[in-house]
């Protein structure tokens, strides 16, 4: 529990008219008290703010904020930006978190922090366990979300006390932007203070929230002269005069700080406060700030101005052991020094570790440091950046004194600068990390230094700048003698911000290039993959044909030893696949590209080959073996904290495997997990893209039109054709939405325009896009001998490639366009097919299309048999629409169902049957959600375990509720 501090004298002052702040403060933290028995009540978290210029007391409300939440009991954690550390990344969560750290032992530590140890080990300044992995910003911020959870969750309850927001670095703001949306949950206080007027861009999602549910900002005023006159007549006594207390007020400008000081000022000088003293109050008010301070400052001793400019430098708080190193300062002079720094009420005691000191008031801090000439100033940041290294502070506590210094062409200043910029990297501070390295490269760097360090910048730039990314690459490869590794790094970083830049035919130039000059056996078949990868994404290759037969010659010829080898042959597995060639061929090469492993993680490689080769063996009609390579895929992503766009790309690709199995539910909440991650992601465009497109088959599968033509219309699905080749393929999931909404012939056009695209690739598979069904479903109404030619043409090509599932959906498109009696070999055939494959719901949508037909055709127990088959399927699948119209067509046939094998409503737990009762009343997930203080997607969680247990889709959760026996396939 937090302990009361010691209060400054000026603090002791400041509360004069605030008393409508006092009040906001005591009713928050009513909210987090505990019963006196030590039972903790339900608590409700929030977040308060004081906000106004500086000199209105923000600081002082803080400090009470403190003391009273100590009375309380309460843990405190507290944090204060500095002007000038804004540059430092992560200070302010250090400052946060690093006390409560601190209080436990290694093995303890990494108990609490878990699998997240080694993500936000670079942000808390602990020490990796392995080689520290390079977080993406979406990781450390929910690393850090992990952490403040924890320890709000053990120390309950908690107040986050955070002063000087205005000066908080940016990566800390961001995180305390995106976490304060989540104390509503916890029971956590969140207390900001801050000048609005300055605070920064990346906090304005924190302005926002303010003013949320109540929780407006508190805007300081100024003092009254009633509340000047209180406190100057505390100081030097009640006869002060009416006339003295208003001209005080006057040259304050009612500033409690400026109050405060004056008054103290005032008695020290044993002043009365009468008409005559108003000469000496006016010289004493003008020496509180600006050029008054300095003169005050001056008059004292060379050597303890020269600690107060150590310090002003420094920044609050400091170490007076370092102010008086970097100032050549003996311990007599250094202590005397503090003492008259003290006495003229410049410096007091700071909050943090003992012994370390801080400045009264940040103005005093500003005034001194602008006050203080140019070249003496850069001389002091140089010797404090090598004081802090010496003292063992590492780094990034020197770097940010650098980026005060000239540039002179050191080569230990580019050092030191590179070093901190790896260590921001891996903390997930990319902007932090590309500020020094945009220093070290003006220092200049070594000539041959400058290669490695423009890659080092492009890398810090990628997700940032990614045009400015291509630039420092290019300058990278126009340097001489080059390493041949670094340059394939380079070269792979380049191809891959110009196609994040939508230049994929420009990155394909420069892999094929690189491809052509390369000396080295190794580099030569690193930069060949680069170039195959890409005109694959490419969606306007010129000549792919040719390119597949490239890759297939130089693929027979390579047993799979080295990593570059083994993208190879991961890549003609994938081109096997879009070719349409057979099957084993597809899964042979597979095999061997995983034997000896592939990294999902490899940031100079991409996890582009590795997904491929996972998803090979999902059209192969191998989906569990494709899980398992997402699941460790997806794994290796979060061990990294990875958990951006690649996590994004990785749940919805995983959606899709379950959605090729027919769990539907299961693909549904993986899809919109990856939606929701890649949301927060800034220019995760591409995992947006494969999620929606996933999405909406998902929902089309399940029935659920309506809601697909929402997601469609919400992301300009159909509008807009992404220029990299996206899986599902987009133009063709669009057409499958306007099927389902009996727009057949635009559904038509946009499958002819898919149809021309992939014949002139060579890409041939049906498995991979269906377009060629889809195609004979649009015209078969209007054109039926068209249509049939596609359906046999795609029928074909299913078993060219072999996949019993594919096969079996092409059987099943010819059928229905086939019609009449002549369809019942061929939807017969496709249930066969479909049987010996993973593909649940196309099972369930051939047998219930075979029912249907067989009833038509009078054979009605045959009839039953499909469409109670039909309907397991689909309702174990999830898939209600189809189970609406096997039940439709059972009724038509003068069927009803078979009993259902029976199970108790007891098998739910309370809140699954809540959650069932409140969809059967028709209650929305959103609504639901708030209800069980859920997030919608633990609602659907919830629902997918309902319609697994009971068997059942929504339309049967009624009767199962009211307690009839029901099926669970």
């Amino acid at each position: 529990m937090a302990t009361e501090p010691r209060q400054s004298f000026t603090e002791q002052r400041t509360l004069i008219e605030r008393r409508q702040e006092l009040q906001a403060l005591d009713a928050a933290f009513q909210e987090l008290r505990r019963t006196p028995d030590g039972v903790p009540r339900a608590s409700r978290g929030g977040l308060l703010a004081f906000t106004g210029p500086a000199g209105l007391g923000k600081t002082a409300l803080i400090t009470q904020a403190r003391v009273r939440a100590a009375a309380h009991g309460f843990t405190v954690l507290s944090g204060r930006g500095g002007e000038k550390e804004q540059g430092s990344a992560f200070r302010v969560v250090r400052q946060l978190l690093q006390p409560s750290l601190a209080r436990m032992d290694g093995a303890e530590l990494r108990t609490f922090l878990g699998s997240w140890y080694d993500i936000v080990a670079a942000v808390l300044g602990l020490e990796a366990s392995g080689p520290a992995p390079a977080p993406d910003p979406t990781g450390v911020r929910e690393g850090l979300d992990w952490v403040m959870t924890r320890l709000t969750v053990k120390k309950a309850p908690v107040v986050l006390l955070l002063d000087d927001l205005h000066w908080a670095d940016l990566e800390s703001l961001r995180w305390l932007s995106s976490f304060a949306a989540r104390v509503d949950d916890l029971p956590l206080l969140i207390v900001v203070a801050y000048r609005p007027d300055e605070l920064p861009c990346a906090a304005d999602e924190l302005r926002a929230l303010v003013g949320h549910h109540g929780d407006r900002p508190h805007d300081l005023a100024h003092l009254t002269a009633d509340g000047a006159a209180q406190i100057i007549r505390k100081e030097v006594g009640e006869a002060a005069e009416d006339v003295f207390c208003k001209e005080c007020w006057s040259a304050t400008g009612g500033s409690p700080f400026e109050t405060v000081e004056l008054a103290i000022g005032l008695a020290e000088r044993k002043l009365r406060g009468t008409e005559d003293d108003l000469p000496a109050m006016r010289e004493l008010a003008a020496a509180i700030k600006g050029p008054g301070l300095i003169e005050r400052l001056e008059r004292l001793d060379t050597a303890t101005v020269r600690f107060a400019h150590t310090a002003a430098v420094l920044g609050s708080p400091f170490s007076p052991r370092l102010a008086a190193t970097i100032a050549v300062l003996g311990d007599e002079a250094a202590t005397e020094a503090v003492e008259k720094l003290r006495a003229a009420r410049i410096l007091t005691d700071g909050h943090g570790p003992e012994g370390e000191l801080e400045f009264l008031h940040p103005l005093i801090a500003t005034t001194i440091y602008r006050s203080i000439r140019t070249g003496f100033r850069a001389g002091l940041h140089n010797a404090a950046a090598q004081a802090v290294v010496a003292a063992g502070h590492g780094p990034t506590a020197a770097a940010r004194h650098l980026l005060e210094v000239p540039c002179e062409g050191r080569p230990e200043a580019v050092a030191c600068l590179r070093e901190a910029a790896r260590e921001y990297l891996h903390a997930g501070a990319t902007e932090a990390a590309q500020r020094l390295l945009n220093r070290a490269l003006q220092e200049p760097p070594l000539p041959e230094d400058r290669a490695a360090l423009l890659h080092e910048l492009a890398c810090a730039t990628f997700l940032i700048e990614p045009m400015a990314t291509v630039r420092y690459l290019r300058q990278a490869l126009a340097e001489p003698d080059v390493d041949p590794d670094l340059r394939a790094s380079i070269v792979f970083r380049l191809t891959q911000a110009l196609a994040h830049t939508d230049q994929l035919a420009k990155a394909v130039t420069v892999a094929a290039e690189e491809a052509r000059q390369a000396a080295s056996p190794r580099v030569k078949l690193r930069m060949q993959a680069d170039h195959f990868v890409w005109s694959m994404i490419r969606t306007d290759d010129p000549d792919s044909p040719a390119r597949s037969r490239t890759l297939a010659r130089l693929a027979e010829q390579l047993p799979g030893r080295s990593l570059e080898e083994r993208y190879i042959l991961g890549l003609r597995a994938w081109d096997a696949v879009l070719r349409g060639e057979p099957r084993q061929t597809a899964l042979t090469y597979a095999e061997k590209a995983l034997r000896g492993g592939m990294s999902w993680t490899d940031e100079n490689r991409g996890f582009e080959v590795p997904a491929s080769v996972a998803l090979v063996f999902m059209y192969g009609d191998q989906p569990r073996r494709a899980e398992g390579l997402f699941n460790k895929g997806i794994a290796e992503c979060v061990a990294m904290g990875w958990r951006g766009s690649h996590l994004a790309l990785g749940q919805a690709l995983a959606g899709y495997i379950r959605y090729q199995r027919g769990c539907l539910a299961e693909a549904e909440d993986l899809v919109r997990e990856g939606l929701r991650i890649a949301k927060k992601v800034e220019g995760a465009v591409p995992a947006q893209w494969y999620g929606v497109s996933v999405l909406i088959q998902t929902l089309l599968a399940r029935g659920r039109i309506t809601e697909a033509r929402a997601l469609a219309d919400e992301h300009h699905f159909g509008e807009v054709t992404p220029n990299a080749v996206i899986y599902p393929d987009p133009r063709t999931v669009y057409a499958e939405l306007l099927l389902a909404e009996g727009r057949h012939a635009q559904a038509a056009a946009v499958l002819s325009e898919v149809g021309n695209w992939l014949d002139q690739r060579g890409w041939r598979n049906p498995a991979w896009c269906p377009w060629q069904l889809r195609l004979a479903s649009a015209l078969a109404p209007t054109a039926r001998d068209a249509a049939l030619a596609h359906a046999q043409d795609a029928v074909r090509r299913a078993r060219d490639f072999g996949a019993a599932s594919i096969v079996g959906q092409a059987l099943h498109t010819l059928a229905e366009v086939t019609g009449g009696t002549a369809a019942l070999d061929l939807y017969a055939q496709a249930v066969d097919h479909l049987e010996q494959s993973p593909a649940a719901c196309e099972l369930a949508r051939a047998q219930i299309g075979h029912g249907a037909a067989l009833s038509r055709n009078g054979r009605l127990q045959e009839a039953a048999d499909r469409l109670y088959q039909g309907l397991e399927g689909a309702v174990h699948c999830g898939a209600e629409g189809l189970a609406a119209r096997a039940r439709a067509e059972l009724s038509a046939a003068g069927l009803r169902p078979l009993p259902l094998r029976y199970v108790q409503p007891d098998t739910l737990t309370a809140q699954e049957r809540r959650t069932a009762e409140l969809t059967v009343q028709g209650h929305p997930v959103a609504v639901i959600a708030k209800e069980l203080r859920l997030t919608e997607q633990g609602v659907r969680q919830l629902l997918s375990s309902v319609y697994r247990k009971v068997g059942t889709d929504a339309a049967g959760l009624a009767g199962f509720l009211e307690g009839g026996p029901r099926h669970r396939p």
